[in-house]
């Protein structure tokens, strides 16, 4: 039996060790490319330093307000249950599929200086709000990424035995005693990880930065590398930049990580959760204020994009709609295959290494590639393939591959937890009946890993599908992705034509999510 799993064990060897080879050449590879390439002596200016600086800022600020405001959002949704729950907490998934660029279209229609908040203010008599600079990058951000920490966070209260809650009613304990003693040990393992994640994603942000930074005092890393590219050719400068941001992120991760403390609240006979420290008629009415604002918050730009986007449809799309959507689709779809294989490869290899104690290390460089810059990987991509082919004829591949490799740390997340449960449940009685191979794969791990497996496509297929990234950079004028096609409507003051593909963006990334995740639930309802 030992020897007849021997196989298995190479196979899971290679095509990790395979995968996670391309990921460091797609990552830190792609950076030595452009080194190899740069003028030496090139020293970062004082715009550099500003860029660098604003990052760190907008990240930081982005940072804190999205896990604190999840904190008393989380915590309303987890302790109080009312009908049109379960579609509040599906509405607060919704940010994290939506395209950037449509998200900001969004934002601008409630916040922007035509938008409907400003134009409540002006009826007042106050002047109109400018969300450009600082204000709308973290404005933005925290829109995207506060329902993204509320599931999160709401995840770590679900995880609380109701015991816990019970046991400090029968002792009376206050409130305030409730939440030092249950509530914060848990809010101590949670939020390192979301606040991790979110500077992370904020670093790296490009869409938001390239609509709402409002110039050069408000310029991210990303940003100068995108112009460092796309407009000086400057492979040094950009080199150096996607460096330093790698670092920046790889230190504040491994800091905060740091810091968390997994809360154990042992074993739990499960059951319905009463919260008796939360009856309170003001606790209550704090729940509902708290709740009423993260529908208002997250639904407002929603609504505005479908509103405006179906107006736009009646008016006509214009005839570059159907080409691009065409082009985002197959993008889309190459994007979360390639996602989906080099996830699964790695989240095998670290399964294996974990059932052996280690893992921890491949783990986090794969968690990495949400600091790389995909304009950095695109590049040194276009530099290797240069000298074999027309690089700019290739621009869509590359960009399918650049997204999988920027939506691969999500993919881990989703399969590594169903692969460590197939192994503590299955994997004795699998290798004690000889079950090896193929037929361990289709009788053992599917059954576990299908479900989040369609989950995990859907989520790299909608990230692809948003993604205004390596597109932007090597596209040529006749070719155009919907986000793409939208950035240059909105540039050319097109509104109404942008609305309408803001809203036709807006239905395929959704309908591919619902596909792949419906996919994988085999006993879904139609």
């Amino acid at each position: 039996m030992a020897r007849s799993a021997q196989p298995l064990g190479l196979l899971r060897l290679a095509g990790g060790g395979l995968a996670l080879a391309l990921v460091a050449a797609l990552t830190l590879g792609s950076v030595a490319v452009l080194l190899a390439r740069a003028e030496p002596g090139r020293a970062l200016g004082p715009a550099e330093w500003a860029a660098l600086r604003f990052t760190l800022t907008q990240a930081f600020l982005s940072a804190v307000l999205s896990t604190a405001l999840a904190v008393p959002a989380a915590r309303a949704l987890a302790r109080r249950r009312f009908p049109g729950r379960t579609a509040l907490i599906a509405l607060t998934g919704a940010p994290f599929l939506l395209p950037a660029i449509v998200a900001v279209f969004g934002l601008l229609a409630i916040w922007g200086r035509a938008g409907l908040a400003s134009r409540a203010l002006e009826s007042l008599g106050a002047p109109g709000l400018d969300i450009y600079g600082l204000t709308g990058v973290v404005l933005a951000h925290v829109f995207f990424n506060l329902p993204l920490c509320t599931r999160l966070v709401l995840q770590g209260w679900l995880a609380i035995p109701p015991e816990h809650f019970r046991l400090a009613a029968q002792l009376g304990l206050a409130p305030g005693d409730v939440a030092r003693r249950i509530e914060a040990p848990m809010l101590r393992g949670v939020l390192p990880g979301a606040f991790v994640l979110v500077f992370l994603l904020c670093m790296t942000s490009f869409a938001v930065a390239l609509t709402l930074g409002g110039g050069p005092r408000a310029t991210t890393v990303e940003l100068a590398i995108y112009q460092a590219l796309r407009f000086d050719f400057d492979l040094g400068r950009a080199a150096w930049l996607a460096l330093i941001q790698f670092g920046l992120c790889a230190a504040v991760a491994a800091l905060a990580l740091r810091f968390a403390a997994e809360a154990d609240f042992g074993a739990s006979l499960g059951g319905a959760v009463r919260r008796w420290d939360a009856e309170s008629p003001g606790l209550r009415a704090l729940d509902a204020l708290v709740l009423g604002a993260l529908a208002l918050f997250v639904g407002l730009p929603l609504a505005a994009v479908a509103a405006r986007g179906l107006l736009a449809l009646a008016a006509g799309l214009p005839a570059a709609v159907w080409p691009a959507a065409a082009r985002s689709l197959g993008v889309a779809l190459v994007s979360a295959a390639l996602a989906l294989a080099l996830g699964a490869a790695l989240a095998a290899l670290i399964d294996a290494r974990r059932a052996r104690g280690g893992g921890r290390a491949i783990e986090g460089f794969a968690l990495l590639a949400l600091a790389a810059s995909p304009f950095v990987i695109g590049t040194g991509l276009f530099i290797a393939i240069r000298p074999l082919a027309d690089p700019f004829a290739l621009a869509l591949p590359v960009t399918a591959t650049v997204n999988a490799a920027m939506a691969l740390p999500f993919v881990l997340r989703a399969l590594l937890p169903a692969l460590a449960a197939a192994r503590m449940r299955d994997g004795r009685l699998a290798e004690s009946l000889g079950i090896t191979g193929a037929a361990r794969l289709r009788l053992v791990t599917w059954p576990h890993l299908r479900r989040p497996a369609g989950f995990a496509a859907g989520i790299a297929a909608a990230l692809s599908m948003g993604d205004l990234g390596v597109i932007a950079l090597f596209a040529p004028p006749e070719v155009a992705t919907l986000p793409l096609l939208m950035q240059r409507l909105m540039a050319g003051y097109r509104m109404e034509a942008a609305s309408g593909v803001a809203l036709v963006l807006v239905a395929l990334t959704y309908a591919l999510f619902w596909i792949f995740d419906r996919g994988g639930r085999p006993n879904a309802p139609a």
